[in-house]
This record gives structure tokens, sequence and C-alpha cells, in this order.
């Protein structure tokens, strides 16, 4: 991703550079579906994140969403987990296959904006597996299933609770300026050198 302060027109030439060198140095093509010229305000996907500039006060600010289609992959993989097909595993089983997709798409996006989308992801999943308890034990009722797997938490029989992304901490980004710790800090101490200092001719050791 490049940044451009500048006008269009600026912003094409620099891409026709960057993909001149990339061909001639590097060998590599610009893909032209990934690759495309915008504007901040009109928002750009980038590395699962939908980055746009709202207004906020008198100062715009960038903000950063899951994408679109960051969120309909979560869903379709755990679609496919809940499936009919799915339904000769055990709840223990389903758990363990859900929780390592759920814990690694919420922490990859908790930095972002994304309190609003792990709630609805909540929902989503909890509607998924009681569609599938329901395909699972097609003879008993709501009330029986709820009994069974522990209420609306759906805890398995062995103990093990589902991941649920709504109870994940969004930690926003907060700008710190130059107080970004970095290991690069010019020290404001003289750096100690261990070279002796040259003796006079004829010194003694």
């Amino acid at each position: 991703m490049i940044l451009v302060r500048g006008t269009k027109a600026q912003a094409q030439a620099l891409k026709e550079q960057t993909a001149e060198f990339m061909r001639e140095q590097m060998r590599l093509t610009l893909s032209p579906e990934k690759t495309h010229i915008t504007h901040v305000d009109d928002s750009f996907d980038f590395l699962g994140f939908r980055i746009k500039r709202r207004p906020r006060g008198r100062i715009p600010v960038a903000y950063s969403f899951p994408s679109e289609r960051s969120f309909r992959d979560v869903k379709r993989r755990i679609k496919e987990l809940t499936g009919r097909s799915t339904i000769g595993l055990s709840l223990d089983e389903l758990v363990h296959a859900l929780n390592p997709i759920l814990r690694g798409w919420t922490h990859y996006h908790r930095h972002a904006a994304a309190k609003r989308c792990f709630s609805y992801l909540d929902h989503y999943l909890w509607w998924r597996v009681m569609l599938w308890l329901r395909k699972k034990h097609p003879r008993l009722t709501w009330k029986q299933i709820k009994r069974r797997y522990r209420g609306r938490r759906w805890t398995s029989p062995d103990g093990t609770r589902l991941y649920w992304p709504g109870q994940v901490p969004v930690a926003r980004y907060r700008y710190r300026g130059h107080r970004i710790p970095t290991p690069w800090a010019i020290s404001e101490q003289p750096r100690a050198t261990t070279r002796a200092e040259p003796r006079p001719a004829g010194a003694a050791p």
C-alpha cells in the first residue's frame, strides 16, 4: 500500500513508476484487481480491513473496520461447520473446530472498530449452533436441548465452552506520537567505549 498526498494525476504517475520498477527490477506485475487509486474518504480494503476517513469534530479521522469480504468468509466457515454434513460430530468436537477460527478472526480484528461486528457475529453463531443442535436431535424439544447443553451458551458435556466473539474486548489504537517506544531510540548518554587510551612512547607497561 502506498499513501500519497497529492492529486490523482500524481498518484497515477507514481503507480506507473512503481509498476515499471517492479517489472524491471523484481520481475513482478501489479494485480489489476488489487491495485487501484481511491480517496481515503471513499474507503478501501487492505489486509482484511476496510479503511475509511470520517469526520469527528473538526478533524477527520481514519477508521478501520473488518472488511465485508473478511466478514463473509468467517460466516461461511461457521456455516460450513454447522451444516447438516457435520451433525455426526459431538458438540465438543464442533466447539473444538469452531473455536480456533473464532479466536483467530476476532483477535486479528480486535484493534479495529469491530464491537458492533463482533456482537452481530455472536448472534449469527448462536443461531447456527442452535439450528445444528435441532438437526442433531430432531426428537428433542427446545427445552430439552437447552437443559442438556446448559442453557444458551452451548457448553459441551465435556465442559468446553464456545468462544463468543462479543466477549472479546476491542482495544482501539490511540495516537501516541513520539511516545511510542522503540529499540532504536537515541540515548542522551554518550556511548561507552572499551578502547584503551594510547600510552606515550617509552612508558612502562
